[in-house]
This record gives C-alpha cells, structure tokens and sequence, in this order.
C-alpha cells in the first residue's frame, strides 16, 4: 500500500490550506471547546491549521499524526509562532497516552481516511478510553458524492520558491459493500521546466450514512450525540454537500 500524505502532498496541504485557514470549523470548534474541561486532543493534526489557532486563543491543544512530513511542518510552523505544543507520531486506531482530555477533535474529515471498518472502530474505542468523564469527541465526516472513475482532476500550486507542483488525481478502486474508494495521487515538482520530484500517493476514503454513524458511536459506549451540519449546531443535514460534525459525550 503506497502511504499518503508525504513530502510533496504535505507541502501542498501547506500551501492550498495554510494554518489559520477557515471553512467555518476554526469558530465552531472553539465555541464547542469554550466549556471543554482538561486538555484537548487532535489527531491527525497535519500542519497546524485548526491546532495553531486555538493554541493562539489559550486553549491547551496537543497533538499527532501519523505522517512524519505533516508533523515536521506543524513543528516548524508551531516554532514560527513561538508556540512549543506537544507533537508526536501516532495513528488513531492504536496511539496510548496516560493523559485523559477534556475532548477530542477531528475536524475536516480526516477520520475517513481509517477506511477499514475494524481500524476506525478501534480508533473510536481509542478516543473514549482517552477521554475522561464528561469529555466530549468532535468530529467530521462527508459524503462523497462523486465516485466515477472516470474522471482525472488536475491541479496546479506555485511556490514560494517558484518551483511548480502538479496533482493529477483519479479513483481507481471504489468498494460498494465496504464503503470506501482509493484514489492515486501523482504530485511532481517542477523547477525551470524540469522535473526534479515526483510521488505517488494513495489515498482511502471510507464514507458512511448520517445515522449509520450514531449508531456505530452508540455501540461504543458515546451519549448525548448531537448531529450539525456546516457548522450550524443541532442542524440536522439536507444536502450532500454538507459536512456534517457529531458531537458525543462520554459518561464512565
């Protein structure tokens, strides 16, 4: 299995969704977190973009991920910002702390990467035995709507450095019955016309029904599950196009 998010995509992701960047989840998760007693928790941090600003608004915010090129650029953009957060290497599905939190946070869809059904039930149990009483887990998920394979996107970044960065990108395995698709990623680096990187990415993404997921949050053990949908709290979601977030409580 090729891995993803590595040096090129992680530069990338940098770039295309910079730290501090909003699409209405940086307001909504630190309203949500106002109440939040204990520390918060975010896996699958990636370069800072929600973890710096609310670091930057007092919340104390650890984090980890399990790519070591998204972390290296959390570090360096953490240091920027004369912020020193905890930072570690992990995946969701088997990372064990001592630390309880007061919440854990996993905004934009990054859990649908777990497109294994036995990995993000693990991680789910993960995230309750990590959360101490009364803690609450955050986290987005979406719909894919689009899962032809017969569409190739293509994508263009410049650099600071003027160097330029294609993504040519396409679905190439959709599994109706496990519910996840596998697309491949090529990004290249060009420099005065000349190729001077090129990686291959794959990249799962599992999808789920709206209330297929509160029952899988029941199942392990979650209370008081509230469903928003583009960041309007309690609105129940009415189109594809939504992202939709689930709030649930822990009670021990």
């Amino acid at each position: 299995m090729l891995s993803y998010y590595g040096r090129l995509s992680s530069e990338v992701y940098d770039m295309d969704k910079p730290v501090g960047r909003s699409f209405g989840d940086i307001e909504f998760y630190a309203d949500r977190l106002k109440s939040c007693r204990g520390p918060v928790l975010e896996p699958a941090t990636g370069t800072g973009r929600i973890l710096i600003p609310l670091l930057e608004k007092g919340f104390h915010v650890e984090g980890f991920d399990s790519s070591k090129d998204m972390l290296r650029i959390c570090h360096e953009n953490c240091k920027k910002r004369g912020l020193n957060p905890k930072l570690f290497e992990a995946k969701m599905e088997s990372f064990s702390l001592d630390t309880k939190y007061g919440a854990i946070i996993v905004p934009t869809g990054t859990f649908l990467l777990l497109y294994k059904r036995e990995d993000s039930i693990k991680a789910l149990q993960n995230f309750y035995e990590h959360l101490s009483d009364g803690g609450r887990l955050i986290v987005d998920i979406f719909l894919q709507k689009d899962i032809s394979t017969e569409i190739v996107s293509t994508r263009t970044w410049e650099c600071p450095s003027g160097d330029i960065i294609t993504l040519e990108n396409k679905i190439v395995e959709v599994d109706y019955i496990n519910q996840y698709t596998i697309s491949h990623g090529r990004y290249e680096k060009w420099r005065e016309g000349t190729l001077v990187q090129t990686e291959l990415e794959c990249f799962p993404l599992r999808w789920y029904g709206v209330e297929e997921f509160r029952l899988v949050l029941e199942s392990i053990g979650f209370k008081d599950i509230v469903i928003s949908s583009d960041y309007k709290l309690g609105t129940y979601p009415s189109a594809s196009e939504e992202i939709i977030t689930f709030e649930a409580a822990v009670a021990k």
